[in-house]
């Protein structure tokens, strides 16, 4: 219990929230609720962030995923128009399953963190998580992977566009069958 009380209490309070947002995430029967939870575990994971001095990985969380992904998702969520009548039913076993998964995952974490004796990253030294040293580290020893990442966005959004288009033909044949069927 010691270990616990020499934690600093902005740790200890963004750690408290993050858990119990996600858990309200996996929780939550309203999916729009469910969406509103991870933002608010998105903005606690950036506040771990800057207690760790990686500034820069915090606002980069909160403009990716706090910002653009979580629209997405709720912009699918409106378009999909979900209700309890489409909702399948599902059987209790995967609860089940899945709480157990969890508890020997707790289990585990615990006892490897007993054993290493580590409750918390030891105070960054100098310099960790600045950009100008994310910059060096990118354009030296991760310099393939992070061109080949470029690449597979750019792959997306091309896909993205493609699948997004229209084709004419398919647009005539949906008006000749409903024209045919009144």
């Amino acid at each position: 219990m010691s270990e616990i009380s020499s934690l600093p209490l902005p740790f200890l309070i963004l750690s408290f929230i993050t858990i119990l947002s996600a858990l309200y995430v996996v929780t939550s029967k309203n999916p729009v609720h469910s969406v509103l939870a991870l933002i608010l575990t998105f903005f606690s994971i950036s506040a771990h962030y800057i207690l760790l001095n990686a500034q820069f990985l915090a606002i980069v969380n909160l403009m990716v995923y706090a910002g653009a992904i979580m629209v997405l998702f709720l912009f699918v969520l409106m378009l999909l128009n979900l209700s309890k009548e489409s909702e399948p039913i599902k059987s209790n076993l995967w609860g089940i399953a899945a709480s157990i998964a969890a508890g020997m995952v707790l289990i585990t974490l615990t006892a490897a963190f007993q054993k290493s004796g580590i409750a918390v990253m030891p105070a960054p030294s100098e310099g960790i998580g600045l950009v100008k040293n994310l910059g060096r580290v990118l354009m030296t020893e991760y310099l393939v992977p992070f061109e080949l990442s470029g690449i597979l966005f750019i792959s997306a959004m091309v896909g993205a566009v493609l699948l997004g288009k229209r084709d004419k033909n398919s647009e005539e044949l949906v008006d000749l069958n409903n024209k045919n069927n009144a």
